[in-house]
C-alpha cells in the first residue's frame, strides 16, 4: 500500500547483503511467473515488424526459448507501459527478460538433474491452493488468467518450474548449519545500537479501495468508497468488533484475512506514512483499542485505523530478550543460504551452453536493432490501470511477473530468506504478517 519500504538497522545491514548476493539469480525466480512452455521446432526468423511465435530467441543446452515467451514476459513486467516504449527501450526490455528466461531454464535443468522436480500431484495441489487462496470466484479467476495470457497447460508448467526451483534451493541451502553461540554474540555485540524496540505503535486497518483491484472489492468509485468508509467507521463506534468487521469489509486480501492486522510503525515511519498530525494523535492522545476518529487517505485508498498497542519509549534489547537470539540466528543463516544459492546459480549458469540469438543480432547490427522489433503503435490501453490479485503479494522483485491470480500465492519467488527481517518494515497492509 505504501510506495517505498523502509528497511533499517540490523535488518538493513543483512538484507543489503542478501540483495547484493542475489542480484544475479533472483530474476530466475521472477521469470517463472512469466515463462511459458517451449518445445516446438524453430520456425523462420521474424522480420523487423513481424511477430513470428516460432522464432528462437535463445537456446540453453539444446532447449529453445521462443521469442513469444520474451514478448509475454515484457508485457507482464511492463504492465501495459510497453506500449509507450521506444524501439530502443523495447529492445533493451526484451534482452533483459530473455536473460531472466535463460537463467530460469538453466536452474530448472539443474533441478531436473538433481531430481528435485515435483510430482504431478504436488503441482495439482499447488494449483488448487492458489485458486482457493486468490479469494476470487471461478469465473473471475479464469477471466484474469485469460487476460494474463495463461492457459491451464502453461500455468501448470510454470507452477512445476517454480516448485522445482524451490525444491532445488532447499536441497542446496540445506547444508547451511546454525551459527555457533559465539558468532551470534559477536554479531549482537557489533550491532547493539540496532536492537531496540523503538517508540511507535502496532496498528490494524480496514482498507476501502475505490478502484476495482480484483481483491473482492465492493466499491468501484470514490463516492462508493467514501460512503462505505463512513458506514464502517460508524459501526466501529457503535461497538462492532474491529477484527470481525475487517474480515467482512476490508478490500485488501491480507488485512481481510488477518482481521485487519497491519504492522508495527516506529514513530518516524508513522509520520512518513500518515503525516505528523495523525501520528501525534495516535502517540499522545489515543489509548490502546481506539479507532482513529477520521478516515485516512493513503495511496488512493481509504483506511479505518485502529491502535492495537503503543510503545511509549525506546527499549534496549539484550540477547536474552524474547526472540532476539533467534532473530540473529535467522539473519545469519538466511544471509549464508542466500550467498550459497547465489554462488551455486552462478556456477550453473557459467557451465551451461547458452546461445543468445537475440543479443547476437543486436551485436551484429547495432544501428537497426537487428530484429529486435519496433514497439507496437501507441493505442488506448484499457488494462494498464487494472491491478489484479497477483499484485497483492508482491514484496520484491522476486515476486513480480504475470498479473494473474494463478501466481498470487506463490512462495517460490521468494528466496530462502523470505522470512528474514528484510521485509519487516514494509508499509503495505498486504504484508501484515510483519507486525510485531
Amino acid at each position: 500500500m505504501i510506495g517505498s519500504d523502509k528497511v533499517k538497522g540490523v535488518e538493513s545491514k543483512v538484507s543489503s547483503i542478501k540483495f547484493r548476493s542475489l542480484a544475479a539469480c533472483a530474476s530466475a525466480f521472477l521469470v517463472l511467473f512469466i515463462a511459458s512452455c517451449t518445445g516446438d521446432p524453430a520456425g523462420p526468423a521474424a522480420g523487423p515488424g513481424a511477430a513470428d511465435p516460432n522464432e528462437v530467441a535463445a537456446r540453453v543446452n539444446g532447449k529453445d526459448i521462443k521469442l513469444e515467451e520474451v514478448e509475454k514476459g515484457v508485457k507482464a513486467q511492463a504492465q501495459g507501459e510497453e506500449l509507450n516504449f521506444s524501439p530502443l527501450e523495447l529492445a533493451s526490455a526484451r534482452l533483459t527478460v530473455l536473460q531472466q528466461l535463460i537463467q530460469a531454464e538453466v536452474m530448472f535443468q539443474k533441478a531436473e538433474a538433481e531430481q528435485s522436480v515435483p510430482t504431478d500431484e504436488e503441482v495439482t495441489t499447488e494449483m488448487n491452493n492458489r485458486r482457493t487462496g486468490s479469494g476470487l470466484s471461478a469465473e473471475e479467476f479464469d477471466r484474469q488468467m485469460k487476460e494474463a495470457g495463461e492457459t491451464e497447460q502453461t500455468w501448470r508448467q510454470n507452477v512445476r518450474k517454480e516448485l522445482a526451483l524451490k525444491k532445488l534451493q532447499e536441497k542446496i541451502t540445506g547444508r547451511v548449519v546454525s551459527p555457533k553461540d559465539k558468532e551470534i554474540e559477536d554479531f549482537y555485540n557489533g550491532n547493539k545500537e540496532q536492537f531496540k524496540n523503538k517508540r511507535g505503535a502496532q496498528l490494524a486497518a480496514i482498507v476501502i479501495d475505490p478502484s476495482n483491484s480484483g481483491q473482492g472489492d465492493l466499491t468501484t468509485n470514490e463516492d462508493q468508497a467514501r460512503a462505505k468508509a463512513t458506514e464502517v467507521y460508524n459501526r466501529t463506534q457503535a461497538g462492532a468488533d474491529f477484527a470481525t468487521l475487517a474480515r467482512e469489509a476490508s478490500e485488501d486480501l491480507q488485512t481481510r484475512s488477518q482481521g485487519g492486522d497491519w504492522r508495527y510503525f516506529t514513530e518516524d515511519e508513522m509520520k512518513q506514512t500518515m503525516g505528523p498530525q495523525v501520528t501525534e494523535l495516535i502517540m499522545t492522545r489515543m489509548q490502546n483499542g481506539q479507532v482513529v476518529p477520521a478516515a485516512i487517505p493513503l495511496e488512493g485508498k481509504i483506511l479505518i485505523v485502529k491502535l492495537q498497542r503503543k510503545q511509549e519509549q525506546d527499549e534496549d534489547l539484550t540477547l536474552e530478550s524474547p526472540g532476539v537470539r533467534q532473530r540473529v540466528n535467522e539473519l545469519l543463516v538466511n544471509a549464508r543460504k542466500n550467498l550459497l544459492w547465489q554462488s551455486y546459480s552462478a556456477v550453473a549458469i557459467n557451465e551451461a551452453k547458452v546461445e543468445n540469438f537475440l543479443a547476437r543480432k543486436v551485436v551484429e547490427n547495432p544501428n537497426d536493432l537487428s530484429g529486435a522489433r519496433p514497439g507496437p503503435a501507441p493505442q488506448a490501453n484499457t488494462n494498464a490501470a487494472s491491478n489484479t490479485s497477483a499484485n497483492a503479494n508482491s514484496n520484491s522483485a522476486a515476486n513480480g511477473g504475470t498479473n494473474s491470480p494463478a501466481n498470487a500465492n506463490s512462495n517460490s519467488g521468494n528466496s530462502t530468506a523470505s522470512n528474514s527481517a528484510s521485509n519487516a518494515n514494509s508499509n503495505r497492509p498486504a504484508n501484515a504478517n510483519n507486525s510485531r
